[in-house]
């Protein structure tokens, strides 16, 4: 393609396989699916050991309640920390020092300690100091402000992604600055920060897990007293692993159509 200056210009699009028809990407999906099933349907069959469905299956609703507590934990979790993103994203591009470096600090110490311990020092020492003993409520704000350090950093690097000519020609045709980030610098940025969110998102509804440290009846830790209560340890933990990608898995997709909702040339 030729631009009117007479350069050329060439077009690149992502390789997602969305010109493949539709029969094919299907086959080779369900060609993908039995291999890893055939994979694992092998390592099991070779596996010596006596099934006891029946026993867990008596505390189904145990699991269930456990699951939706971190359906509710997860989804308060993740909406609080988009808050606690998107200030500390906007203090670590501030011009005021005390707020630049207070957004720093905090970045930089919660990216940089466990989960786990923070989860402890803010439930017995801080939570405890305050008079807060809702181990809910503290187990939410810690898990949001943990990805909150993360999420802020992968929207900081995708305001600095945007090219400094396109905020000049955002000036030069009278632009205000509010006009600039609505129009030009947000919706490109949203492109750019889904798949990283998504993983964000997907990493926090798991690390929801270590909330059973603090005795919260969530998802993990009733798994964990299921298999102390009945012995059998792949029956309580598999279903575990269904439950937390039946939350994760549309996450993915999600993003995946946004992405395609927001892709466009820049």
């Amino acid at each position: 393609m030729v631009d009117r200056s007479g350069k050329q210009v060439i077009w690149c699009t992502p390789d997602d396989g969305s010109d493949v028809p539709l029969a094919s990407r299907i086959f080779a999906f369900a060609v993908v699916l039995l291999l890893l099933s055939g994979l694992f349907w092998f390592a099991f069959s070779k596996l010596m050991y006596g099934w006891n469905w029946q026993a867990v299956w008596q505390y189904r609703q145990k699991l269930v309640q456990g699951w939706l507590v971190t359906v509710l934990i997860s989804a308060a979790a993740l909406a609080l920390s988009l808050l606690i993103s998107v200030f500390f994203a906007v203090a670590r591009r501030s011009r005021l020092l005390l707020l630049r470096y207070f957004a720093l600090i905090y970045i930089e110490c919660v990216r940089g300690t466990p989960l786990l311990v923070q989860i402890l020092v803010f439930f017995y020492v801080v939570a405890d100091a305050f008079g807060i003993s809702n181990r809910y409520a503290v187990g939410i704000v810690t898990l949001a402000l943990f990805s909150g350090a993360y999420l802020s950093e992968i929207i900081r690097a995708g305001i600095e992604s945007i090219g400094e000519s396109q905020l000049e020609s955002a000036r030069a045709i009278g632009l205000t600055r509010f006009q600039t980030y609505r129009f030009v610098v947000i919706p490109q940025v949203i492109r750019r920060i889904l798949p990283p969110l998504a993983g964000q998102f997907a990493s926090l509804i798991k690390d929801s897990s270590l909330l059973s440290i603090i005795a919260i009846s969530e998802f993990t830790l009733n798994a964990q007293e299921i298999n102390s209560y009945t012995f059998s340890t792949m029956e309580s933990y598999l279903p575990l692993a269904a439950g937390y990608l039946l939350l994760t898995l549309p996450i993915s997709l999600f993003s995946r159509r946004l992405e395609q909702k927001y892709l466009y040339a820049t």
